[in-house]
């Protein structure tokens, strides 16, 4: 029997710019593996405008950290070589990569072209707020230190369909590129109007040399690097006609097991179903509804009615399309969707991902190691390591849920006689210390259950009739199961 897989996002926004990270991952691959991480999402790979960047502001496509360019010869997390390296030692350790691919905008262009645009209302980018006049903008990218390698293509203001700078007067907006067959792209989110535009030089994908290009780049970045697949980033931006198009051809080029799962960063579940439909189901979409929800029973405490977690939520209504997520580098404290789920509520809001049947469930760099930048936090390794390793050896089987009072839920998982020991019951507080009586199964009598996560130190017995009461702290989580043999820290070698 398969055991449950598990991500970790490998970067927080604020991880050291130091150029180390690609080695830091390579060294930690073995540890990852034994806390039951056995899938990385990696930062953008690519050369931004500068050694500093995160990554999201992409200069070049073809430059992995092996060209001097942009201040540097690395990236921000170090040079191609040990990008390859680290990738490599992952895939020795039983650890798939998925890299992270910004395919919605170029940043950092080499020169400025003048050419026509029409400024719209930012806040309506459907509504023509001038007529056509001319600007000087940061739309060239000749890349004049790779030259040609890997590709010739040099982009330029026809490719793209929108800029938010006038280096002319100095002057900012939202400024759509003039032209014959150009405008925004229609598949695209409808906020404001028409959400295609997002920021810097916007890719143009009604442009049919921009879409063989990136398809051409998508194919040559999987056979570089060897990777297991691709988190598409700020897909509600991009014509989702290419996204389902750039799928098909990824899995094409790399067979079906190849995995991608695209940030279509909206609440609205009508909105993520109507995407799913119109890829085909190419892909997976990270569940922001959970999101949101775990970041409501934070702020809410005692007055966030836990019965109704899931509802609403990517994970209740399209379980095999939806990865759940606690936080991430962009709902962190200061950064552009800040959400940041309360260190109170953490732990549990990490046992409703890690621990249930459904969706696959990724652990936020940041919450395991600690970020930094403006606002540092320590990291919660400790905290969830109990439930990586109860993921790993326990949560299997039927799931029975005890969704049956505001402030004290429950669930079993019945285990499966594949994997000896498994089974476990869980129950989270939001208010007073409470309980749930639940049933495990008859099979169970007379065995000696304990909480992973060591909040409580009593055991409980399990009834002759496999019923048993399990008690959790107010404000926290217990994982009750029979103890591991093995130390918990190995929990996840074979």
């Amino acid at each position: 029997m398969k055991r449950n897989h598990t991500m970790m996002q490998f970067f927080e926004w604020h991880v050291a710019a130091d150029g180390q990270h690609w080695k830091r991952l390579a060294q930690m691959a073995p540890e990852l593996k034994a806390a039951g991480v056995d899938a990385v999402w990696v930062p953008p790979v690519t050369k931004a405008v500068s050694p500093e960047d995160t990554g999201y502001g992409v200069y070049d496509l073809y430059d992995l950290g092996e060209f001097d360019q942009k201040g540097d010869v690395r990236t921000k997390y170090g040079t191609k070589q040990e990008l390859i390296d680290a990738i490599a030692e992952c895939l020795k350790n039983g650890i798939a990569v998925y890299v992270d691919l910004v395919m919605n905008h170029k940043a950092g262009a080499d020169e400025t072209e003048v050419f026509e645009v029409i400024e719209v209302d930012p806040n309506d980018r459907t509504k023509d707020i001038s007529e056509p006049f001319e600007i000087e903008g940061w739309t060239k990218f000749d890349f004049p230190g790779r030259g040609d390698e890997y590709s010739s293509f040099k982009w330029n203001h026809t490719h793209f369909n929108g800029t938010d700078f006038d280096a002319k007067d100095g002057r900012n907006g939202v400024f759509r590129i003039d032209g014959t067959n150009k405008g925004w792209n229609e598949n695209v989110d409808t906020e404001f109007g028409n959400y295609d535009y997002l920021m810097f030089a916007n890719i143009d994908y009604l442009n049919a040399d921009v879409k063989q290009e990136m398809l051409n780049w998508g194919k040559w970045l999987v056979d570089t690097l060897q990777c297991s697949g691709y988190r598409l980033d700020a897909i509600k931006h991009i014509n989702h006609e290419f996204i389902k198009e750039f799928a098909m051809e990824m899995k094409k080029k790399r067979g079906e097991d190849f995995y991608i799962v695209g940030e279509f960063w909206n609440s609205n579940l009508e909105a993520c179903r109507e995407f799913l439909n119109t890829v085909d189901y190419q892909i997976d979409l990270f569940d922001v509804s959970l999101h949101y929800k775990l970041y409501s029973a934070a702020l809410a405490g005692r007055d966030f009615d836990l019965t109704h977690i899931f509802d609403d939520t990517l994970v209740q209504t399209h379980p095999a399309n939806a990865v759940t997520f606690v936080d991430n580098h962009d709902s962190q404290p200061h950064e552009a969707l800040e959400s940041w789920v309360g260190d109170w509520f953490k732990q549990s809001a990490y046992a409703l991902i890690l621990l249930r049947r459904d969706g696959y469930p990724v652990v936020f760099y940041g919450d395991y190691y600690g970020i930094g930048g403006p606002a540092p936090m320590e990291g919660k390794k400790d905290a969830i390591d109990p439930l990586l390793c109860a993921r790993y050896t326990k949560a299997y089987g039927e799931q029975d849920d005890y969704f049956d009072h505001p402030n004290t839920i429950g669930w079993v998982r019945r285990g499966v006689q594949e994997i000896e020991g498994s089974g476990c019951a869980v129950v989270i507080s939001n208010g007073d210390n409470g309980e749930k009586r639940m049933f495990v199964g008859e099979a169970r009598s007379g065995e000696e259950w304990e909480d992973f996560t060591h909040n409580r130190e009593e055991s409980v017995t399990i009834g002759e009739d496999g019923w048993a009461v399990f008690p959790v702290n107010g404000g926290s989580v217990s994982v009750w199961a029979l103890p591991e043999p093995k130390p918990a820290d190995a929990c996840a070698e074979e």
